[in-house]
């Protein structure tokens, strides 16, 4: 028997072979041909999916270094490597504020939150190790605000080595500790007013300057902060390469941290400590607590020396210091951290009368040689009671002056006339004087305005204040009244509303010293010419004549500066004594300039609150000159 298999094989591959009634019911299906759609869209579901795994395989070729690049993240840690900030020099390259290379202990705020378990045992640490109480914890939290969140803290800015070893046993998520740098001051009380201090960057700081991180410092006060972009270092990058399980396999500094920018101030650093040194002791033999001491270069505007007293320690601000130590120094009644120098503002009492002298001679208003008598005060009639007359004081007897011998003795009545006028003759009160009309509030105004009062004089510190030129229309605003004689008389010899810094106040007097030229003040010198402001130098021959009164200051036997007769070089000087808080009080000014005939400094004392008025300033100011002529001058 033959079988035909082939035909067998294609009779049970054949789709159109019946399963036979019996088959089917058992299945319980019907027999159906199928469409041939359904074989085309499987054809192109399946060239779908080709095409689409294909391209996701071409992406993933294609971006590769991204994914590269989260995998490295994912066994990286890395760390941004604090910056040193530049070093600060004095004139003759003696550092004044270096960098210290610390630790520092920080709260990594999101573990903190989220890590609720651990937050009795953090602050414990924080307590014991670090020692900050819990309430000044929180003052440092709160102080931050929101913006903190998810960011940093820092509790403690120079960790020992046993609080190092402490806080690392403990291996807390809430706390890190890094490395980092810290700012040294060198004599810090003496030079605070002038290089200010540096703290870690506030959540406004860091909106400013958006590169930084939570554990940059950055300038606060002084020098620090006005140069803060050039003292910035640039900060470094370390990576640290770690296995699937965290464990650190290798650092490498992928970015070196740069030191930021050296910068040399004016400040001729052994004259400032000397200065400040004199000046602490005077006011202590005085027992007294607020000074001011300026040196300035009348030539260029370079400033050798800025003190102010009461002082503060800078270093302070590079340790921890509890809040309570730092609000008690915020809060002093002294406020050691208001720069007077340059902020504060004063009536400058008789300094200002040079200025008035120079304006009376270029207005012509009087001679040089013409003289007024001063009995000792000055009486002006009183419309309303005659009998009565409103009396201006001088400060002593001071017979017939003229402008060297009204500067020297530094006669109110000559600058009473010289500024608003003689008096009304009467019957009741004849003034038997040369009549004069005086310079008038306008034109005092215009005459400061020429020398740069109530204006500030551009130095680069922050926070310099413009004073107050008083005005007809300001008192009006101010009190409701009208401007009066009397008024004129009292702007005249520096009292009144008349209010400057003792910067603008030496600022002018510097003018007055070299013919009439006014320099910017600078506390860095840019390599550029200095800057001048003001020049007033077509008033020469008239400065000439304001320069033999503030010599006669120091050399006529009624000098109000004649204690300093004996100094080995020729000193210039005009005193003034400032009526304060309702003629309670007196602040002692001394302005004066060395060697008087072609100066090289010149110097400011204020003395707040004074026993003897310009008494308690001269001495001062003596001993700094001797001091400059032994070690600058004669060297």
């Amino acid at each position: 028997m033959r079988f035909n298999f082939r035909s067998r094989r294609k009779e049970e591959l054949s789709f159109e072979e019946s399963l036979g009634d019996e088959w089917a019911g058992d299945f319980g299906v019907a027999e159906t041909p199928l469409d041939l759609k359904v074989f085309a869209a499987i054809k192109f579901l399946a060239v779908l999916i080709g095409v689409l795994v294909v391209g996701r395989i071409i992406y993933l070729v294609s971006d590769g270094h991204f994914y590269r690049a989260r995998a490295e993240a994912n066994l990286a840690q890395v760390e941004r490597l604090s910056a040193p900030r530049g070093i600060i020099f004095d004139t003759n390259g003696k550092v004044l504020a270096q960098n210290r290379a610390v630790f520092l202990a920080s709260l990594m705020v999101p573990e903190f939150l989220k890590q609720r378990e651990l937050r009795d045992e953090t602050l414990k640490a924080i307590n014991d190790i670090l020692e900050i109480k819990e309430d000044d914890f929180w003052k440092l939290i709160n102080k931050e605000g929101d913006e903190i969140l998810g960011n940093l803290v820092v509790l403690s800015v120079d960790l020992n080595q046993d609080q190092i070893i402490k806080l690392k046993s403990l291996n807390l998520p809430t706390l890190k500790i890094s490395q980092g740098f810290t700012r040294e001051y060198i004599s810090g009380p003496a030079f605070s007013s002038v290089l200010g201090y540096t703290g870690i960057v506030s959540p406004e700081e860091l909106r400013q300057y958006p590169k930084l991180g939570g554990q940059d410092w950055v300038g606060k006060t002084g020098i620090e902060a006005f140069y803060e972009e050039e003292l910035r270092g640039t900060p470094g990058v370390l990576v640290k390469v770690r296995d699937a399980k965290g464990n650190i396999l290798e650092e490498k500094e992928e970015e070196k941290s740069t030191i930021g920018r050296e910068i040399k101030l004016t400040i001729d650093a052994e004259l400032q400590n000397y200065f400040y040194k004199r000046l602490s002791g005077g006011l202590k033999d005085l027992g007294l607590k607020v000074g001011v001491g300026l040196v300035i270069n009348p030539k260029t505007g370079a400033v050798l020396s800025l003190i102010n007293i009461p002082s503060f320690d800078n270093n302070i601000f590079s340790s921890y210091v509890s809040a309570e130590e730092i609000e008690k120094l915020f809060s002093s009644l002294y406020r050691p951290f208001f720069n007077r120098a340059i902020s504060g503002l004063y009536s400058p009492g008789s300094t200002i009368k040079p200025l008035h002298a120079l304006a009376a001679l270029s207005e012509g208003v009087i001679t040089s040689e013409q003289e007024i008598f001063s009995p000792g005060y000055l009486d002006v009639p009183n419309p309303y009671n005659p009998d009565e007359p409103t009396r201006f004081l001088d400060w002593r007897y001071q017979g017939s002056v003229n402008l060297t011998s009204a500067i020297a003795q530094s006669s109110n009545v000559y600058f009473y006339i010289v500024g608003g006028g003689s008096p009304r003759s009467t019957k009741e009160i004849p003034y038997q004087g040369p009549v004069i009309k005086g310079l008038g509030i306008q034109k005092l105004n215009e005459w400061w305005d020429k020398f740069g009062l109530g204006r500030v004089t551009g130095i680069d510190l922050f926070g310099e204040a413009k004073g107050s030129l008083p005005t007809l229309e300001s008192k009006k605003e101010k009190k409701g009244e009208a401007w009066v004689l009397g008024d004129t008389y009292n702007v005249s010899i520096g009292q009144g509303d008349l209010l400057v810094t003792p910067l603008q106040l030496l600022n002018y007097i510097s003018g007055i010293s070299n013919g009439g030229k006014i320099f910017e003040p600078f506390l860095v010198n840019s390599g550029d010419q200095p800057k001048l402001l003001y020049d007033l130098s077509g008033y020469a021959d008239n400065i000439l004549e304001v320069n033999k009164g503030m010599e006669k200051t120091v050399e006529s036997s009624r000098g109000t500066a004649r204690t300093l007769n004996d100094l080995p070089m020729k000193v210039a000087a005009k005193t003034g004594s400032a009526q304060v808080a309702n003629n309670t009080r007196e602040n002692a000014f001394f302005v004066g300039y060395a060697p008087a005939e072609n100066p090289e400094i010149a110097i400011l004392v204020l003395v707040e609150d004074a026993r003897e008025g310009s008494l308690n300033a001269v001495p001062i100011a003596k001993d700094v000159f001797y001091w400059y002529y032994l070690n600058r001058i004669k060297k």
